[in-house]
């Protein structure tokens, strides 16, 4: 690859924060003011902050490829409500997600080949949101690592439009 092909924007991205500076205020605590904590997916096309009307220290910003309950969302979330008060979660996946767009296998395959080695790590991939929404819920409310679990919800984004849309367990129907 060529430099000409290779065009960071890291040097833009970094002077930037020259500027920031000059208007940045600190909020004096890590503990989010709206005690609530959003694990979604990494997605650039999702606004977390203009989604649910957030502000730097309101809520704990999780943030995977598809927004999946992996162990370490389950650590992170174990941290935000043990040590730093969160009692809500809200789980939000979204529609044209990347990790509809292949299988475990196939990328687990893909790395392998490449690399000459195979990842200690499952890509979670899912071919369903719903389902796989349903299953986040429900690693979240049964890990006995999270004491609140009573204010656990989850949504769909859709990205077509900036709907959001819950989807409940079916025994909560």
């Amino acid at each position: 690859m060529t430099d000409a092909q290779h065009d960071p924007q890291s040097p833009d991205l970094i002077a930037h924060s020259a500027a920031f500076r000059e208007r940045y205020t600190p909020y004096d605590t890590p503990r989010p003011r709206r005690r609530v904590a959003v694990v979604a997916c990494m997605d650039a096309r999702l606004d977390l902050f203009g989604l649910f009307g957030l502000e730097i220290g309101d809520a704990h910003l999780i943030r995977n490829a598809g927004g999946v309950v992996t162990d370490d969302v389950i650590r992170s979330l174990a941290i935000s409500q043990r040590k730093l008060g969160t009692r809500e979660v809200l789980l939000v996946h979204h529609t044209q997600c990347g990790m509809l767009s292949f299988t475990d296998d196939e990328l687990r395959n893909e790395l392998l080949e490449e690399t000459g080695y195979k990842p200690p790590w499952s890509p979670e991939s899912f071919v369903d949101l719903d389902a796989d929404l349903t299953q986040s819920l429900r690693r979240v409310r049964t890990s006995p690592f999270l004491p609140h679990v009573d204010a656990v919800r989850g949504f769909v984004f859709q990205v077509e439009d900036g709907t959001l849309r819950e989807v409940v367990l079916p025994d909560e129907d």
